[in-house]
């Protein structure tokens, strides 16, 4: 297959929570690419240096306010008159506990973040996507969205919500020539992991190594952890002509933790 398939160049994408991880790593990866990304996230001061570095354009969005994610899009749309790629990357671990006694306040804000965060961004990307008669999106899931993990309820409902809603919208879109996919990475290397493992360590009352070892690293076939760089990799794949015949699909990045 020729590396051709895999550029971008000339296509405008959005990377939405793209000022860290692995929507950092996937902003990187498509500019490499040759597309121009719009960097979307909460802050400015998380952004905003992405952006810089590889070319692009930051802009300041909560996922949460529909009204800030059509603002979002419209941004991007005056950069090239079209959007090609859109990745729904932005949203949160949720509260770690029992369902029993989980802080459902939190749980909550998760699913504001993670669910209907991706909901906003679907509704405007695909409207506009289908209007022009192309695109690709790409939805964050989890490994969690496959199935489910102890005291982690939020982020799994949400995660296995977006599977749900990858496979709906790629059948409504799909005659405009409209792909969408899902992403289901395992256990990330970085700071986010690093905070859940805290937290579950407390939770728990045990010590993180052996939380590392016991539930990420040796349970996966390498046995180790996944790189955001990896995942961006794949994000590449599905965002451009190399996949164009995948649409509904979901592919883990998890390192075989089967």
């Amino acid at each position: 297959m020729s590396t051709d398939l895999y550029r971008l160049d000339g296509r405008t994408a959005i990377v939405t929570g793209g000022g860290t991880g692995i929507g950092k790593a996937i902003a990187e990866a498509f500019a490499r690419a040759g597309a121009h990304v719009v960097v979307s996230g909460r802050t400015m001061e998380t952004i905003e240096p992405v952006a810089r570095a590889i070319g692009g354009t930051a802009v300041v969005c909560d996922v949460t306010r529909l009204d800030g994610v059509e603002a979002m899009f419209a941004r991007a749309l005056a950069i090239s008159g079209k959007i090609d790629v859109l990745v729904n990357n932005a949203g949160q671990s949720g509260p770690i506990g029992n369902i029993a006694d989980v802080d459902l306040d939190a749980w909550r804000t998760c699913v504001e973040i993670n669910l209907f965060g991706t909901v906003n961004c679907l509704r405007v990307g695909a409207r506009l996507m289908s209007a022009q008669g192309s695109g690709s999106i790409v939805n964050m899931s989890s490994l969690m969205g496959l199935k489910g993990y102890p005291m982690r309820s939020a982020y799994c409902a949400t995660k296995f919500a977006v599977i749900g809603l990858t496979e709906t919208v790629a059948r409504e879109v799909g005659p405009s020539g409209v792909r969408v996919n899902a992403l289901c990475p395992g256990a990330i290397s970085g700071e986010l992991m690093d905070r859940v493992v805290a937290r579950r360590a407390a939770a728990e009352g045990r010590e993180p190594a052996d939380i590392i070892k016991e539930n990420y690293t040796d349970v996966a076939a390498l046995r180790r952890w996944v790189t955001p760089e990896e995942v961006a990799a794949a994000a590449l794949f599905l965002a451009s002509d190399a996949s164009s015949s995948l649409t509904g699909e979901r592919i883990k990045t998890d390192a075989g933790r089967f």
